[in-house]
């Protein structure tokens, strides 16, 4: 075998491990992520998904609960039940929709004054990510974005793929 031929080789085996050892640092990641959020989540009293919840209506919001669930991947049904804790909890509020064509319409908000709390308790782990951001260069800030961008919109397929398979 010539020297081209086998460092070619090398150089697929390489990738194909650097790859591998990328998918498994996400899946890491993921699972540190989610024991995170099981910690704010019960340092606060909601359930995980209350606040995925809560997170999609601090971000996109308002939203009408119908948008809402299909940000979530949830059943409307299950949403009502959410919001009912979120609305107990001081959370969030339910509005008339002054948009809306149907004058019953509902959006629901973040309360503002709340996001204090959650910043605290994130507090350490955005420390940790400034710290860690301070070692790259802004171009490869800008690449780490773009890969996560992109992996997110993959996972969207994925998730799409599997909802209508």
């Amino acid at each position: 075998m010539s020297s081209v031929a086998s460092s070619g080789g090398d150089a697929a085996r390489r990738r194909r491990r650097s790859t591998v050892a990328l998918k498994e640092s996400l899946r890491d990641l993921r699972n540190q992520l989610s024991l995170l959020n099981h910690q704010v989540s019960a340092r606060l009293a909601l359930k995980d998904v209350d606040l995925d919840c809560l997170e999609l209506i601090a971000r996109n919001g308002p939203l009408s609960p119908s948008a809402l669930a299909r940000g979530a991947g949830l059943h409307p049904a299950t949403m009502t039940g959410i919001l009912d804790r979120l609305q107990k909890g001081g959370w969030i509020v339910r509005e008339r929709d002054p948009d809306a064509a149907d004058r019953r319409a509902i959006a629901v908000r973040a309360v503002p004054g709340r996001n204090g709390e959650l910043f605290r308790l994130y507090s350490g782990m955005n420390a940790a990510l400034d710290e860690i951001c301070e070692e790259y260069s802004e171009a490869e800030l800008e690449l780490i974005a773009d890969f996560l961008r992109r992996a997110r919109s993959a996972g969207t397929a994925a998730t799409g793929d599997l909802a209508n398979s």
